[in-house]
Formats: C-alpha cells, sequence, structure tokens
C-alpha cells in the first residue's frame, strides 16, 4: 500500500508540473492574441483605401487586365492552405485542412487540377505524409507574418496565373484560411482571389468614391494596383489565421490546465484513500497482535 501512496504522489507531481506549463501557454497566446488582432485592425485600413482606388481605377479603365478576366474553360487552380507551423492548437489546423479537402474536391468536380500552395508546417506533413504533389510551401511564420511573407506567396500565386496553361499556368486562384471572428469564434473559410471581381456598388455619398485623376492612364494604374491588391488579400488572410491560432492554442491549452486541475484531485482522493486504507490495516495489525500476545499470556 505504500508503494502504491508514493506512485500516486508521483503522478500528482508529474500532472503539476504539466499544469504548470499549459498555464503559461495559456497566458503567453491570451497575451499574443491582442497584438494579432491589433495587426488585423491596423492592416485593415490600407485594405480598404486600396480598395476603393482599385474600383476607381477599374471603372475608368477601358480594357479587360489579365487579373480580372475570367478563363472560359478553367482546367487549373491554386489552392493556398494556411495552416500553423506548431501544434497544441486543437482543431485549428485540422479544420483548415478539411476545409481545403472540401474545396479540393468541389474544384475536381467541374475537371479542375488542384496545385497546393500550403503555409505551415502542419499543412505540408498532411501532404507529404500521403505522398502528394505540392505546388509550393511556406513555413515558419505562421504565428506572426510579414507582409514579405504575403507578397512572396501572392507573387508565386500571380505569376501561375498569368503563365500559358502549357508551361504550368493556372486558371484560378483560391485561398483556405480561418476567419478570427471574435476571441470565442474561428472559421475556416475558403475565398477565391483570382480571377478578381470587380463589382460597381452604390455607396452613401459620405463615402462615395474620390475622383482621382489617373497619368499615364487607368490602366496602368490597374497594373500596378491589381498585384497589391492580391497581396493585401493574402496578408489578411495570414494574420487573420494568426489570430485564430493564438486564440484556438489558449483555448487548447486552458482545456488543458482545467484536465489537469480535475486529475490532480482525482489522484489526490486516491492516494489518500490509499494512505487511510494503509493507516487502518496497520491500526488492525497491530490490535491483532496486541490480542494474540494477551491471550498467550493468559493461556500461561
Amino acid at each position: 500500500m505504500p508503494a502504491q501512496v508514493r506512485v500516486l504522489r508521483r503522478r500528482i507531481r508529474s500532472v503539476q508540473a504539466t499544469k504548470k506549463i499549459t498555464r503559461a501557454m495559456e497566458l503567453i497566446s491570451a497575451s499574443r492574441i491582442v497584438k494579432a488582432q491589433g495587426r488585423v485592425n491596423e492592416a485593415r485600413p490600407y485594405a480598404d483605401e486600396l480598395t476603393r482606388a482599385l474600383t476607381a481605377a477599374a471603372s475608368k479603365a477601358t480594357v479587360d487586365h489579365p487579373l480580372t478576366t475570367e478563363h472560359a474553360s478553367a482546367k487549373r487552380a491554386i489552392m493556398i492552405v494556411v495552416t500553423s507551423d506548431r501544434g497544441l492548437a486543437g482543431a485549428y489546423s485540422s479544420t483548415a485542412i478539411r476545409e481545403g479537402e472540401g474545396l479540393a474536391g468541389l474544384l475536381r468536380s467541374e475537371g479542375k487540377d488542384v496545385v497546393p500552395f500550403l503555409v505551415g508546417r502542419k499543412g505540408v506533413s498532411f501532404y507529404r505524409f500521403r505522398g502528394r504533389e505540392i505546388g509550393g510551401e511556406w513555413t515558419g511564420f505562421s504565428d506572426n507574418p510579414r507582409y514579405a511573407d504575403a507578397r512572396e506567396i501572392a507573387d508565386a500565386a500571380v505569376e501561375r496565373f498569368l503563365a500559358p496553361t502549357e508551361e504550368g499556368g493556372v486558371d484560378e486562384v483560391h485561398i483556405v484560411f480561418t476567419e478570427f471572428v471574435n476571441m470565442g469564434t474561428q472559421q475556416a473559410v475558403a475565398r477565391r482571389i483570382l480571377p478578381l471581381v470587380v463589382e460597381e456598388t452604390t455607396e452613401a455619398p459620405e463615402q462615395a468614391l474620390p475622383l482621382y485623376e489617373f497619368e499615364p492612364s487607368a490602366e496602368r494604374v490597374l497594373d500596378a494596383l491589381l498585384p497589391k491588391y492580391v497581396v493585401s488579400r493574402v496578408f489578411d488572410a495570414l494574420l487573420q489565421s494568426a489570430a485564430s491560432e493564438h486564440a484556438a492554442r489558449r483555448r487548447a491549452m486552458k482545456a488543458a490546465t482545467d484536465n489537469a486541475e480535475e486529475l490532480v484531485k482525482a489522484y489526490t482522493r486516491e492516494a489518500n484513500a490509499a494512505r487511510q486504507a494503509a493507516i487502518t490495516q496497520e491500526i488492525s495489525e497491530i490490535v491483532g497482535g496486541a490480542n494474540a500476545l494477551a491471550d498467550a499470556t493468559a493461556a500461561k
């Protein structure tokens, strides 16, 4: 019985040490969520103004741009899947991968070949383990993406989009990422980013488009703005995925900490019961020995 108590106490110490780690990771993720959410909000004004300028240039342009032109018979599509580099984030990466699998199935049902562009080690590991072809991979920045990272991914996608089909070009570019709704809700979504859809909308007077003057022409300005717009879309997806990753990790670590507390309580109750049983057994042995000695003395 004492051996069982020692084993239980050793388990309690082990669980308590794990609890300290999960609690620390929960606090770290909680602090990083605020920073990641702030980066999302800081990048939004740039994307909004870029969209307004792009809309104004598109309304003045007289020719179709390659990035906004629909292909008559699309045969190949890039699918950018954003996952995490590290684990301990619950179902964050698996949900994004599952959303990507659904999109890939839909594209294949339409007769399109899918070229995976993977962001994050979890997505890369998923595809490599299954021996699937990977069109491009980027790792090492999932929890803190930079604009340069988004530009590298977007440039690779635009290059493949503008290339001829016989040279490996694609007809569509989709991105799968985890949208950060709030601290408690994050959802995996799939969006098409190429070819772009430029729509004319009726806005309120205070939000009317400014009167731009385009030099040398609206077409040339559109050539410069459209690639930047693609980069901003990819960057926004990376930022929202980073905030979602931290939120998912905080939630997972909080659940692990709570489970560790419950496990410590269970082990403590079991250890106390085992200790009490050992004490009871020792008392019974002492009483039994005393009674036997008394009987032996009386017999003499």
